[in-house]
């Protein structure tokens, strides 16, 4: 058993770009629906009633956060996979880059969906599509893209924006479809969202009205209040945030500029969260496990595919040396990480590159 982890460590966590640790507030409001108010939001009496009001409140939140127009455009899910599963499998023909999520990027390989051409991070299409899907922060590597500049080619646009929401100043106007999950922006896992700016797909899910027809299955409403609640939050947040995680990002760049054969990744417009490097010489899981020893989690990649011994497909994708390519770690920046322990991080990482390098 690992032992907990306590609240000194939380600084020294910086794999937020998997999941982020629910903030205090959160928990707070979602402690109720699991006891005094556990009514069913479909049940005619008030304990129904009272779970019917707190859901449509955090649809509500959820809409401001996206700066939708109608809390109605926002559909309840179990989280982005979903989403991004529901949107795709409703659109054949439809086009993908390359860069996606694996929950993306994995469906549209299984279903043989053709791939949005590239050039480096570079975008291109020779044809129109049923729809496009873009997403607006790589998960990896933390490049942004607008997948609005791609309506001449699409009769649809979505956009996964699970890195983005919550973190940076977002808006689907412009957008038929997008996802996000809560996780990524300090609410419960389990729970997500997706926006569809007129009619959601076809029904997924099957077997209930629930949510207005659209989603069967009892609703998940502590998840939902805490989503909710964590949208508010991070909406309330956003300006501070995104100060301190360009800040902390900037204090472990500013470490690293001492270490040799490093490359930085994700090209000139990158959100702040997401630091992905790539070290010469070094294993990236290598460094992952050795950074774990020293008290600070970071990855070598998104933690759904953390287990797979094939190279990432977003690298795969740049052309990257294999040499590069499996040396590459992401640390990923939250509001916990204070100033200390990302010098501390940068300072760690750079010994323990160095370390590894004599090893060979």
């Amino acid at each position: 058993m690992y032992p907990p982890v306590m609240p000194a460590d939380i600084a020294r966590y910086f794999d937020n770009a998997a999941t982020t640790q629910v903030d205090p507030r959160v928990v707070a409001e979602m402690m109720p629906f699991f006891a005094a108010d556990f009514g069913n939001p479909h049940s005619l009496h008030a304990f129904g009633k009272r779970a019917e009001e707190a859901v449509e409140l955090a649809r509500s939140r959820v809409a401001q956060l996206l700066g939708a127009e109608d809390p109605s455009q926002i559909v309840f899910v179990a989280g982005a996979t979903e989403a991004n599963n529901w949107v795709l499998r409703a659109f054949p023909g439809a086009a993908v880059s390359p860069f996606e999520h694996s929950s993306i990027y994995e469906t549209a390989r299984q279903l043989g969906l053709p791939w949005l051409r590239n050039e480096g991070l570079a975008l291109y299409a020779d044809r129109r599509h049923p729809l496009v899907s873009v997403m607006a922060v790589n998960n990896e590597i933390g490049t942004i893209w607008d997948v609005r500049s791609w309506r001449a080619f699409a009769d649809f646009l979505h956009s996964d924006l699970t890195q983005a929401a919550g973190k940076l100043p977002v808006t689907v106007e412009g957008l038929d479809y997008a996802s996000i999950s809560a996780h990524k922006f300090y609410g419960p896992k389990g729970i997500g969202a997706l926006y569809a700016r007129e009619h959601a797909p076809p029904p997924f899910m099957t077997g209930g009205d629930q949510e207005h027809g659209r989603r069967a299955g009892t609703l998940n409403v502590p998840g939902i209040v805490g989503m909710g609640a964590a949208a508010a939050i991070a909406l309330d947040d956003l300006e501070p945030n995104l100060d301190h995680a360009a800040t902390a990002r900037a204090t472990i760049e500013a470490v690293l500029r001492g270490c040799s054969d490093l490359k930085i990744n994700g090209g000139s417009l990158v959100s702040p969260y997401i630091l992905s490097l790539s070290f010469l010489g070094v294993e990236g899981e290598t460094l992952v496990i050795e950074l774990d020893r020293l008290g600070f989690a970071i990855s070598s990649g998104a933690a759904c595919s953390s287990r797979s011994t094939e190279p990432s497909h977003v690298l795969k994708a740049l052309n990257m040396e294999h040499a590069w390519l499996r040396g590459t770690v992401r640390i990923s920046i939250g509001k916990y990480n204070d100033c200390k322990s990302c010098e501390k991080l940068g300072v760690t990482l750079l010994e323990s590159v160095e370390k590894l390098r004599r090893m060979l």
